[in-house]
This record gives C-alpha cells, sequence and structure tokens, in this order.
C-alpha cells in the first residue's frame, strides 16, 4: 500500500490508534473521566484527520473507496458518536458500575461504522457489520442494573446473529453464481448473467433479508422495540443513528455501484417492504406509552421512507435526485432523532430509573422548558413539520418519488407521515399538562445540555437553510 492510500484511511488508522491506547489506558489506570476524555480526544484527532484524508483525493482500495460519499458519512457517524459519548458521560457517571468499557466498545462501534461507510466489497461490509454488531451486543447490556439489558443484549445476539448468517450465507451463493465478492464486480457480472439465476434470486433474497433485519424494516423488525426499550438509553440513541446511519449507508453504495436499481423484482420487494414498514411503523406507535418503543417504531418507518429513495433510483434510471434524497434524509434522521434521545437520557442523568414513560414527561414544560423545547423540536421533525431538517428530508423524497411516479409509495408515506403527526403531539401535549410533583428534580448537567441544544440547533439551521448540504450530497457519485 503506497503512503497516498495510506493517507486516505488516516481517519480509520487514527480511531484503530486510539482504541489500542485506550486500552493500554484502562489496563494501567481506571479512571472514568479520564476514560471519557480520552474517548473525546480521539474522536476529535480522527475527525481532524479528515482534511488530510480529503487531500489526497478519492482513492480506490481493494476493499474500500474513499471518497467524497464516504467522507461525508464519515463525518456525520464520528459527531453522532462524539455526541453519544458526552452523553453516556453524563448518564453514566452517578452508577457505582465500572464503566470504562463502555468506552472502548463505543469506539469499536464506531470504527465498524466508519468501515461500513467506506466499503465497496462484500468482505469489508461483513468486516465493518460485525465489529458494530458484536460491539453493540455489549454496549446493550451496560450497566448491570436488572434484567431488561441483559435480556435485549440477548435477543440482539441471537437475532442478529441470525441475520448476519443469512447475510453470509446469501452473499457465498450469489459468488458461486457470480464469482465476484466486488460491489461492482457483482454489477458487471448479473448484467450478463443468464445461468445460475435460482442461485442469483436464492442468494439475493437471503441478502435483502439479512440487509432488512439490520435495518428493522417489516417483516424483519421484531426485535427493534425490546431492544430499543431494554439498552440503557444513551446506547439505545447509538443503536437508533449510528448503525442504522452507517448500515444503510453501505447499501445505498451497494445499490449504486452494484447497479441494483435496473432490477425490476428487487424495486417490488423494495416496494413491498417500504410500505409494510411505513403503515406497520407508525400504526404500531399510536398505542405505544413507552417512549423507547414509541421511538422504535418510529424509525421503523422513517427507513420505509428511506426506501422509497432506492426504488426512486430504478425508476429514474440511477438518477442522482434519489442518492441525494436518501443522503440528506439520513443526516435529517439522524441528528433528530439523537436529538431526543439526548433529551430523555438527560433526564435520567441522575442515577435513578430511566425517564421511559409518555407520562414522565408531564408537566416538563413548566420546569425544563429548554429541554422540553428541543424534545418538541425533535419530534416536530420527525414529523415533518416546516423549517425543520425532517420537514427537508421528506420534502426530498417527495420530490423523488414525483419524479419516479411512485404513487402507491407516495400514498404510504402522506398516510404513515399523518398517523405519526398525532402520537408526535401527543407527546409535545404531556409535556405541557400541569404536574404538581416536582421532587423528583434534579439539576440537568450543563455539558449533556450543550450536545443537546447544538442538535436542535441543527435541525432548525438545516431546515431553514438546507442547500450548502444539498450542493454536497449532489456531488455523489
Amino acid at each position: 500500500m503506497t503512503m497516498i492510500e495510506l493517507q486516505s484511511i488516516l481517519p480509520l488508522i487514527v480511531l484503530s490508534i486510539a482504541i489500542v491506547l485506550l486500552m493500554l489506558l484502562i489496563s494501567f489506570r481506571r479512571g472514568h473521566a479520564l476514560t471519557a476524555g480520552f474517548t473525546v480526544a480521539g474522536l476529535l484527532l480522527t475527525l481532524a484527520s479528515i482534511p488530510l484524508a480529503v487531500a489526497v483525493g478519492p482513492q480506490q482500495l481493494s476493499l474500500l473507496s474513499v471518497d467524497a460519499f464516504g467522507m461525508f458519512f464519515t463525518v456525520l457517524l464520528l459527531g453522532v458518536s462524539l455526541a453519544s459519548t458526552l452523553l453516556a458521560w453524563e448518564y453514566l457517571r452517578h452508577l457505582k458500575a465500572r464503566s470504562e468499557e463502555f468506552y472502548l466498545l463505543l469506539l469499536l462501534a464506531t470504527l465498524g461504522a466508519l468501515v461500513l461507510a467506506f466499503a465497496n466489497h462484500v468482505a469489508s461490509l461483513l468486516l465493518g457489520m460485525e465489529l458494530l454488531g458484536v460491539s453493540l451486543y455489549t454496549m446493550i447490556a451496560y450497566p448491570e442494573r436488572g434484567k431488561l439489558p441483559l435480556e435485549a443484549s440477548i435477543k440482539y445476539l441471537v437475532l442478529s446473529g441470525c441475520a448476519s448468517a443469512v447475510l453470509l450465507f446469501g452473499f457465498a451463493l450469489l459468488y458461486a453464481a457470480l464469482g465476484s465478492l466486488s460491489f461492482i464486480g457483482i454489477g458487471d457480472r448479473l448484467t450478463g448473467a443468464s445461468d445460475n439465476q435460482v442461485l442469483i434470486l436464492t442468494g439475493s433474497a437471503l441478502v435483502l433479508a439479512g440487509i432488512s433485519f439490520k435495518l428493522s424494516v417489516v417483516p424483519f423488525h421484531m426485535w427493534t422495540p425490546d431492544v430499543y426499550e431494554g439498552a440503557p438509553l444513551p446506547v439505545t440513541g447509538f443503536l437508533a443513528t449510528v448503525s442504522k446511519g452507517a448500515i444503510f449507508a453501505v447499501l445505498l453504495r451497494l445499490f449504486v455501484q452494484a447497479q441494483l436499481h435496473q432490477y425490476t423484482t428487487l424495486l417490488t420487494a423494495l416496494s413491498v417492504l417500504a410500505v409494510a414498514s411505513m403503515l406497520v411503523g407508525n400504526l404500531l406507535a399510536l398505542k405505544q406509552q413507552n417512549l423507547k418503543r414509541l421511538l422504535s417504531y418510529s424509525s421503523i418507518a422513517h427507513f420505509g421512507y428511506l426506501l422509497i429513495t432506492l426504488v426512486a433510483l430504478g425508476m429514474l434510471g440511477g438518477s442522482k435526485l434519489a442518492v441525494e434524497a436518501a443522503s440528506y434524509y439520513v443526516v435529517a434522521y439522524v441528528v433528530t432523532t439523537l436529538a431526543a434521545f439526548a433529551v430523555i437520557s438527560l433526564l435520567s442523568s441522575d442515577g435513578g430509573e430511566e425517564k421511559q414513560l409518555v407520562t414522565d414527561l408531564t408537566g416538563l414544560f413548566w420546569h425544563r422548558p429548554l429541554l422540553a423545547g428541543i424534545l418538541s423540536l425533535s419530534l416536530l421533525s420527525l414529523a415533518g413539520i416546516p423549517l425543520t431538517v425532517g420537514f427537508i428530508g421528506k420534502f426530498y423524497i417527495f420530490t423523488a418519488g414525483i419524479e419516479g411516479t411512485l404513487w402507491v409509495l407516495l400514498a404510504a408515506l402522506v398516510l404513515g407521515s399523518a398517523i405519526g403527526i398525532y402520537y408526535y403531539l401527543r407527546i409535545i401535549y404531556t409535556m405541557t399538562l400541569q404536574d404538581d410533583n416536582n421532587a423528583t428534580e434534579h439539576s440537568v448537567p450543563w455539558l449533556g445540555e450543550t450536545v443537546a441544544v447544538l442538535l436542535a440547533v441543527l435541525v432548525v439551521w438545516l431546515g431553514v437553510f438546507p442547500q450548502p448540504l444539498m450542493v454536497y450530497v449532489g456531488g455523489f457519485f
């Protein structure tokens, strides 16, 4: 590997070195604040290395594509990981359990997410996905408080392991039929493939099922509410944003580089998954009283919205508009969802029981107006209300859908969004009710509150001035 190629993957190298040093630090000297500070420093250094990697231009390595698309998602994922680290520190610092290894796992999961952002080969896809997944198995069980985190961890371990096996077997069948594992190679071989159609169709179905599980789209969604509910709040936010964002990024690259948009059968399958996810996700969220479960079903619906962009990509013959819509909506979803989880996490950062129920937010507007405002803003963005990034993201998807004449999918999007407005507004209404019981109030940590405020500013900024981000994502592929 040349020096230029090494410089192009500098963010991966810097983060890997930070992980090794953090491992040594924990071995020689324990300290929660010290470990969290070192983790923040490692993530900031990784972010600082990105301009050096960008300076050498796009590089095509054997397993990685270091390009504008990968760098964009690298910045996004590192920023979310940094925010998650700060929120986790506020959440864990009141607990008596040792939590240093948590930050090591968080960095390992982030490294797996970055590998997914750059992956252009099945080997790097599986490596990144398993590095991310194995780290999450243990993070979900932190801290050791009761049975729910352990139960959620075991469920995710078993079901995600099965999904990974299905995914691996699917790629094995595709390799047997096509003889290539690179994304571009798979696309080239599929174009001229006339034999082994049974292997190709079976392998494609298994790969789609495995990735659908990781994204928790219907009908592969059953693990999501239980895992969201059982995991600690910072981990739930990390799982909902970094994990799903990285997996969708690699799916989008696979879809574009392998030119999968030209296969009608695949587009039909994605359309069915999209409609089912949008309707089932929103309908199941209607009656939820647990905030984590409600947001889990909401995330299912949002990835149903995102699947519309993949179908539009096919209907538009590989148009950049669909890629722009998908990339922008991932940003909108990640920033907005993390802001919502940040508020709920801060309300639970006193070491006591988590504020998981909608009723726990009663009266929040009157004794925590700033946090209530941030949470309301996040919910309005998830609902797609104007002047928020969520509105621009949905408008982008709607535009791509109209260009692709996807009227059934757009009808499902409108119906699902209408249902979503109800349960989002129900939470906001609960926060405006009078609550006479303020005995359990505690001071909100300023650092975590600053993170929540910055996320809220991004939600509004990208909703009011979306043009710079639109121009940037328009240059992908």
